[in-house]
């Protein structure tokens, strides 16, 4: 394996997939330099979600995870972060964000719910037909393949179908830690590891941008 990138959409479980794999790899959730993509064994969350084809391009022979969420839980959930986001995206109202937020991750958001383009990002039918447009083009874009694994994180057979998928060591008794529950997300920020991989690693190039 190249590289492994988890390319479910934001509160999928990205967190929980990322803090359970530092035991195994070094992890970046969310990547956004040149550097932080070499650094890095997993990446998980932005840029991921939408660039998953380019990084195929980029990194070949690596695998893929794809994170579902039954869609009545994750719809709340995402319209909470969203609901957080969108002023720091600058979008929220049509007037300039006061904070500065990373323009891959504007990018992506933008392009998966439409940000900017919709009267309202935090419609409940609109963000249904975003995760499901997302979840049809990874599936169309995988079929026929064996380098993609689906799992639901919160299915008590999920941890150790991602152990086998990566040929590590399991019990099948293994669960995932459930992190950034409620309107927490920030949980990965708290832990401590030193395969954490900075997102905005420099290198000889300093701080390009992946």
């Amino acid at each position: 394996m190249n590289k492994l990138f988890i390319i479910g959409l934001p509160r999928t479980g990205t967190t929980s997939i990322s803090v359970t794999l530092l035991e195994h790899y070094k992890v970046a959730h969310t990547a956004y330099t040149k550097r932080a993509f070499e650094l890095a064994d997993v990446v998980s969350d932005c840029p991921c979600f939408t660039d998953y084809q380019q990084l195929d391009q980029l990194f070949p022979n690596s695998k893929f995870v794809y994170l579902k969420r039954p869609l009545l839980q994750w719809l709340p959930s995402i319209q909470m972060l969203l609901h957080k986001m969108l002023p720091s995206l600058g979008i929220d109202n049509k007037q300039q964000g006061s904070e500065y937020v990373n323009p891959i991750l504007k990018r992506s958001f933008s392009q998966v719910f439409g940000i900017g383009d919709v009267e309202d990002p935090l419609d409940e039918s609109h963000l249904t037909s975003c995760y499901q447009k997302h979840e049809q083009q990874v599936n169309d874009y995988f079929q026929g393949r064996n380098d993609l694994l689906s799992i639901d994180i919160s299915q008590a057979d999920s941890l150790p179908k991602l152990l086998q998928f990566l040929g590590l060591a399991h019990t099948g008794n293994e669960r995932f830690p459930h992190l950034n529950i409620g309107k927490r997300v920030d949980n990965w920020k708290e832990i401590k590891s030193p395969n954490k991989v900075n997102p905005n690693a420099a290198g000889v190039e300093g701080r390009k941008y992946f």
